[in-house]
């Protein structure tokens, strides 16, 4: 028994020699893949394509910041996910199980969500542009969380899973770079494929960009809907279909109710506090971005003395993430803010670095080249390199090369602004950002596995990972404000805040010789 098959009437995956079992891991294989393209897709559209699309509508830098925070759901989505393992969806699940349902419903929620943002392209009404990104990060989110759920569950084993999680890795990573070059060229109507859209009656312009997008994000769905059932005996193909995208529909329109409800009452509290473009929200985001240190160093000495048997530490819901504090104590809060910064100029470069670009004169189809093939490449050789350091060098060393490089793309930005117009130039930037971005991401990946205890490694590296990203979003959201402001005293905002963002990156290196005293506490139970 050395091959893996998988059969269709369980999700897990089972063992045999036939050539039908390589046969169908290699379709498994090919479907992660679709599914990692098509989680990938809608990401850039929620960011970094939805910022040039504001910045070509001439929407003010300090709203373009704002939307930045459309970001923060991935960071929360341990607050949903239990749901999908508890609940599922009707009609989906019936036929299909209940993982493959959610991934539907999901799919659906995206198709939707893009379709709205393409008809209302012309960002006449920005609170319905936020309202339909905000749907659009959500379902995207928990298309993720139902994919990793279901891969983990076909392949339980280490040798199983890792092709599988390279293919979505792969087809994510794909996608990304696709959806942040294909969409602009799209979007262009003096662009090179002006002529091909037109061939297929299609307008060049953002509601052409966001039409396309959605076409390739919703491709796996009719895949998954021609799959075999998860059970034999779940007949009625055509009924589970209908009852649920009857259900699906149900629940897209309450979901939309919902936030929309959720985001007219957060801001007209906004405008109440008198809080508008105007208003400089940068303390109030540091204030915020406090409160979890705060709450974590207030909490640690209980912590650190709990007991076992402890209702903190043996709780379901809360143990995996009291434990971490445990094992590492008072430098758990040092851990804590490391991983808050190591990342946070890439991230804070990710939402404004388009609109600068775009300032300088470049087009948006000269952007939409450097960040495909050019993009692409860098990053994938960059992410090779630093993962292939921390097979070899201590973590000290190869962290601070990854932060080194990450802040060279920063500053990257900031050379280009004070060079003449050249796509050559272009490029060359556009690589050094994806060169050092997919380094650092690689060695900053391996670096929190390794703090994860074993007992808990999928709650704690979701933890870890979220907790990374939670500062660096909630500080790019106020960045637009912050260039406006900057340029209102007479600096050139850009400049600064590109040399900033790469100082950051840079001091997460000043944590090495405190972090690097971080010693597991040992565990002390059975």
């Amino acid at each position: 028994m050395t091959a893996a098959a998988f059969d269709a009437d369980t999700p897990a995956v089972t063992v045999s020699d036939d050539s039908a079992a390589k046969s169908a891991q290699r379709r498994w294989r090919a479907l992660y893949l679709l599914l990692g393209f098509s989680a990938g897709l809608p990401f850039y559209m929620f960011s970094t394509v939805l910022a040039v699309r504001l910045t070509d509508h001439g929407v003010a830098l300090a709203i373009i910041g704002f939307f930045a925070w459309v970001q923060l759901l991935p960071t929360f989505k341990f607050l949903w996910a239990p749901l999908l393992d508890r609940y599922a969806v009707p009609g989906f699940t019936r036929f299909w199980g209940k993982r493959r349902g959610w991934i539907m419903l999901s799919q659906l929620g995206i198709l939707t969500a893009m379709l709205a943002m393409a008809f209302t392209s012309a960002d006449d009404s920005l609170a319905l542009t936020a309202l339909f990104a905000v749907l659009l990060a959500f379902w995207t989110t928990t298309l993720e969380v139902a994919a990793d759920a279901w891969r983990i569950e076909l392949a339980p084993t280490r040798e199983l899973q890792g092709p599988l999680a390279a293919a979505n890795l792969w087809g994510y990573r794909t996608a990304m770079v696709a959806a942040g070059s294909g969409a602009l060229l799209f979007a262009d109507a003096e662009g090179s494929l002006a002529p091909a859209l037109s061939v297929l009656g299609i307008a060049p312009g953002w509601t052409a960009a966001y039409l396309l997008i959605a076409a390739a994000a919703f491709v796996p769905l009719p895949i998954l809907a021609a799959l075999p059932p998860e059970r034999r005996g779940d007949g009625g193909r055509s009924a589970a279909l209908a009852s649920g995208l009857a259900t699906s529909a149900a629940i897209l329109l309450a979901l939309a109710a919902l936030v929309a409800v959720v985001g007219g009452l957060l801001l007209g509290a906004a405008a109440g506090l008198g809080i508008s473009a105007k208003t400089n929200v940068t303390p109030w985001v540091l204030g915020i971005a406090m409160l979890p240190f705060l709450a974590m160093a207030a909490m640690l000495p209980r912590i650190r003395n709990a007991a076992p048997t402890s209702p903190l530490r043996a709780s379901a819901a809360i143990g995996p993430y009291v434990d971490f504090f445990w094992r590492y104590g008072g430098l758990a809060i040092a851990l804590m803010a490391f991983i808050s910064v190591y990342r946070m100029g890439d991230v804070l470069a990710l939402n404004l670095s388009k609109p600068m670009i775009l300032g300088l004169g470049y087009t948006k189809t000269e952007i939409g080249w450097a960040d495909g093939v050019v993009a692409l490449a860098a990053s994938i050789v960059g992410v090779g390199l630093g993962g292939w350091m921390t097979t070899r060098w201590r973590f000290g060393i190869t962290l601070t090369i990854g932060a080194l490089f990450a802040a060279i793309g920063n500053f990257g930005f900031v050379w280009l602004a004070h060079q003449p117009l050249d796509q050559d130039l272009l490029y060359i930037a556009t690589a050094a950002d994806q060169f050092g971005n997919g380094m650092a991401g690689a060695i900053f990946v391996v670096y929190l596995s390794m703090l994860v205890n074993p007992r808990y490694p999928g709650a704690q590296y979701a933890f870890l990972s979220g907790f990374a990203f939670l500062l660096p979003r909630l500080l790019s959201g106020a960045g637009g404000t912050v260039v406006g402001r900057l340029d209102d005293a007479g600096y050139n905002g850009f400049d600064l805040f590109f040399l900033a963002s790469g100082a950051i990156s840079l001091a997460a290196i000043l944590f090495l010789p405190l972090i690097g005293r971080a010693k597991a506490r040992e565990d002390d139970r059975p």
